[in-house]
C-alpha cells in the first residue's frame, strides 16, 4: 500500500528513492523473466523439432550420403589415374560421415513436440526471476547461479516441472539468498541489480534475434506454415531424398552387377 502524505514526512528521502527503484526492479525483474521464458520457450521448441527433423529426415539424408560415398568410390576405383575422381571420392566420404556423425545419436532418439503448461512456465518466470546469474555481482554467487540456470534450462526442456521446483526451493534457502540491512546499502545494491537486469534484457534481444533469423528457425516456420494448409513438408523432402536413394542404389547396382549391401559384395 503506498504511504500517505503523513508518513511521507516521516520518511528519510534515501528511503523513498529506494522505495522508487524497487518498484522500478521489481517491473523490471518481470520484464526479464518474462523474456528469459520466451527465450527458454524458444530454445526448447527448436530443439524438439531439431529432433523430429533429425530423426525422420537426417537419417534420409545420411544414408543418401553414404550411397553417393560409395559411387564416387567406386568410380574412383575404375579411374584410378583420375585425381578428380580420387578427391570427388574423399569429399563424398568427408561428407557421408559427417552426415553420419550429426544423424546419428539424434536420430535414434524418440521424436517429439515441446509444448510448455502454465506452471511450467510459471515456474521457469520465478527462477529466471530469482536465480538468474546476471542479476549479481558476486563471482561466487554468480557461479553457482550459472550451473543452476542451466540446469533449469534444462528441466524446461524436458518439462521437468518438479525439477525447476526443487531448483528454486533449493536456492531461495541457501545462504546467498540472505541479504545485508541498511537503505543505504540496500539502495546500492537496488540500483547495479537494476543495471544487470536492463544488461540481461539487451543479451536476450540479440540472443533472439539470432535464434528467429537462424536456418532451424526458418525451416520450422516453413514447415508450420505448410501444415497450417495441410502440407506436410517433412514428408515431402523425405520423399524426395528417398526417391534420390533408389537413383543412387540402381546407378551403384549397375556398375557392381549386384546389391552393395549384400555380403560379399
Amino acid at each position: 500500500m503506498a504511504p500517505n502524505a503523513a508518513d511521507l514526512n516521516t520518511v528519510k528521502p534515501e528511503e523513498q528513492e529506494l522505495a522508487r527503484k524497487r518498484e522500478e526492479l521489481t517491473a523490471l525483474e518481470t520484464e526479464l523473466a518474462e523474456r528469459e521464458l520466451r527465450s527458454a520457450n524458444l530454445r526448447a521448441e527448436l530443439s524438439a523439432f531439431e529432433c523430429r527433423y533429425l530423426h525422420f529426415v537426417g537419417s534420409c539424408y545420411s544414408e543418401l550420403d553414404e550411397w553417393k560415398a560409395q559411387l564416387a568410390e567406386r568410380l574412383a576405383k575404375e579411374q584410378p589415374d583420375n585425381v578428380r575422381a580420387r578427391q570427388a571420392a574423399r569429399d563424398a566420404r568427408v561428407r557421408a560421415d559427417e552426415s553420419k556423425s550429426v544423424a546419428g545419436n539424434k536420430a535414434a532418439e524418440e521424436p517429439r513436440t515441446f509444448e510448455a503448461t502454465g506452471e511450467l512456465k510459471r515456474l521457469y518466470r520465478d527462477v529466471a526471476k530469482r536465480i538468474h546469474p546476471d542479476l549479481t555481482a558476486d563471482r561466487g554467487d554468480r557461479a553457482k547461479r550459472q550451473q543452476l540456470m542451466m540446469e533449469a534450462n534444462e528441466a524446461y526442456g524436458r518439462g521437468d516441472e518438479a525439477k525447476l521446483a526443487k531448483i528454486l526451493t533449493g536456492y531461495e534457502c541457501s545462504p546467498e539468498a540472505v541479504t545485508g540491512d541498511g537503505p543505504g546499502a540496500e539502495l546500492v545494491r537496488v540500483i547495479r541489480r537494476t543495471s544487470q537486469v536492463r544488461g540481461r534484457l539487451s543479451e536476450i534481444e540479440a540472443e533472439m534475434q539470432e535464434l528467429l533469423r537462424s536456418d532451424l528457425y526458418q525451416l520450422k516456420s516453413r514447415v508450420q506454415e505448410a501444415r497450417e494448409n495441410g502440407r506436410d513438408v517433412l514428408k515431402e523432402m523425405i520423399a524426395k531424398v528417398e526417391e534420390q536413394i533408389a537413383q543412387a542404389k540402381s546407378r551403384l547396382i549397375d556398375k557392381r552387377g549386384t546389391h552393395p549391401l549384400d555380403k560379399g559384395a
